[in-house]
C-alpha cells in the first residue's frame, strides 16, 4: 500500500513505526567513545609510583612505575590486560607506602631514631 503525495513523491511517516524503536543516538554521530586515549588512572599510578621511588625511597614504585608505563602502552590493544596491569600498579604503591610506614615505625619506636 503506497501511500503518494500529489505532487508525486512518496509520503514519509513522521517518526518510527508502530512497535518500532527509534535510533539509539537519535539524529547526527554517535557519541565518542570512552577508550580514545591513555586512562587517567594509569597516569596517576604512574606520576605516583615515581614520586614514591624518588621521594619516598619506596623499593616498589619501580615495579609499580613500570606496570603503569606498560598499561598505557598496552591499553588501546588490550583494554582487559592493561586494567589488570593499573590494578597491580595501585597494589605495589600502596604495599610499598605500607611497608615504608611500618619500617619508620618500628624503627620509631624501637629507639634507632632517637639520635
Amino acid at each position: 500500500m503506497s501511500q503518494e503525495d500529489p505532487s508525486g513523491y512518496p509520503y514519509q511517516p513522521y517518526g518510527a513505526p508502530y512497535g518500532e524503536q527509534p535510533p539509539p543516538y537519535g539524529y547526527g554521530y554517535p557519541p565518542p567513545r570512552r577508550d580514545d586515549g591513555p586512562s587517567a588512572n594509569a597516569i596517576v599510578s604512574l606520576v605516583l609510583n615515581l614520586l614514591a621511588l624518588v621521594g619516598c625511597c619506596n623499593f616498589l614504585g619501580l615495579p609499580g612505575a613500570i606496570l603503569a608505563g606498560l598499561a598505557l602502552s598496552k591499553g588501546r590493544t588490550e583494554p582487559q590486560t592493561a586494567r589488570t596491569m593499573v590494578i597491580w600498579s595501585w597494589i605495589m604503591f600502596g604495599l610499598g607506602f605500607v611497608l615504608s610506614a611500618g619500617i619508620i615505625l618500628f624503627l620509631g619506636l624501637s629507639g634507632y631514631l632517637d639520635d
